[in-house]
């Protein structure tokens, strides 16, 4: 799957107009470190990002403006700038980025500058309107009782226990054939679903996160690899489907080893092109989204990171925006990397456990201390 091409906005046409001329980008690091809640940011200079000069710049600039329709207070001035500012090749947009922002190390408060990266991606299920054939799993909305009673059923008790179950008759949003698939779903907190009625007319929709049953969150890898199932370097959604696969009387005990349940709400899909709104509110790009631990790296912050791809030595090194956050993404160097949708998404997603180094760009103007970073 292209990672950014499927999402970016045309680029305008370029413009003769000089970026900025009367401030040159510095080649050597300035200002003083800051502070964020759970890390350090180190001023450096742009020679320290790895790759820095070969990125595709353009690709990362819709990101970029998506994030600025709900800037943070630092980055107005320059969003209010990015917008009416001429887009030309990435030699210009790399320059113009250079003159306004400044790199920062990021860092743990012990110092280390070493972290993980994982990814994710937006599911794309086939689905029923109605329960028929293989279609029996259903997808719930919120419901009504749900405010009143918390923490609320767990997932085994909303599968056997009648009075349960009676809390969500009539909130069914689709039905699915695959009790992984539905879980999936609820793990990435968002998805897509294909409805084909059978005459040729296809639709397709999203379900977006609306709520859940304020139960804790239990990874059901996890609970393969306590049980001997799954070595750590095995636990990924395709080992996770085969052994499902391998062992459909154990199923059910699978699933209830995570008691979180996510209720959805459905959303047209006006342009497929786009991801899902992400923490920050805004759609997220294909390869050039991430979450982020926001007492790390606040949204919408440009970020440099510096990677490799899943089951390969390809570097990933490249310009993306801090949009989203996750329960399992916490800590100073430590990213969730959207890949997009589809079976290759899923899959580059599934198997992503990388190395990971990570450097905030941010304005040179307003922040130099801790109290400026809003």
């Amino acid at each position: 799957m292209l990672l950014a091409g499927c999402a970016s906005t045309p680029l305008p046409a370029p413009q003769p107009v000089q970026p900025h001329p009367a401030t040159p980008a510095p080649s050597a690091s300035s200002g003083e470190a800051l502070l964020r809640g759970k890390s350090r940011w180190i001023p450096v200079s742009y020679s320290e990002l790895p790759g820095w000069e070969d990125d595709r710049i353009g690709e990362t600039w819709s990101a970029v403006l998506r994030s600025c329709e709900r800037p943070a207070t630092s980055f107005a001035s320059l969003c209010a700038e990015a917008r009416s500012a001429p887009v030309a090749d990435d030699s210009f947009l790399r320059e113009w980025l250079m003159q306004r922002l400044q790199p920062y190390r990021i860092e743990s408060l012990d110092g280390q500058v070493d972290g993980l990266m994982t990814g994710y991606f937006e599911p794309l299920i086939e689905a029923s309107r109605s329960p028929r054939g293989a279609f029996r799993i259903p997808l719930y909305g919120v419901p009504p009782d749900l405010p009143s009673r918390r923490p609320y059923w767990t997932r085994q008790e909303l599968d056997t226990l009648p009075v349960a179950q009676a809390s969500l008759r009539g909130r069914e949003i689709a039905w699915l054939a695959d009790p992984l698939d539905a879980l999936l779903l609820q793990v990435q907190g968002s998805g897509r679903l294909r409805f084909a009625d059978g005459t040729g007319r296809v639709e397709q929709v999203r379900v977006a996160f609306a709520g859940h049953n304020d139960q804790p969150y239990r990874s059901i890898g996890r609970w393969l690899i306590d049980q001997g199932e799954l070595r750590p370097e095995q636990a990924s959604w395709l080992a996770i489907r085969d052994w499902a696969r391998r062992n459909p009387a154990r199923l059910n005990e699978l699933l209830w080893s995570n008691p979180r349940v996510v209720f959805f709400r459905e959303e047209s899909l006006p342009d497929p092109g786009l991801g899902p709104r992400g923490a920050q509110g805004v759609p997220l790009t294909p390869g050039r989204s991430i979450a982020v631990d926001p007492q790390s790296v606040p949204y919408g912050t440009p970020v440099w990171v510096s990677s490799t791809e899943p089951l390969s030595s390809t570097r990933l090194q490249r310009l993306v925006v801090a949009q989203d956050t996750g329960n399992a993404i916490a800590g100073a160097v430590r990213a969730d990397y959207f890949w997009g949708w589809g079976d290759e998404a899923e899959a580059q997603a599934g198997r992503m456990k990388q190395p990971l180094r990570m450097w905030a760009l941010w304005p040179r103007e307003g922040s130099p201390r801790l109290r400026a970073m809003k």
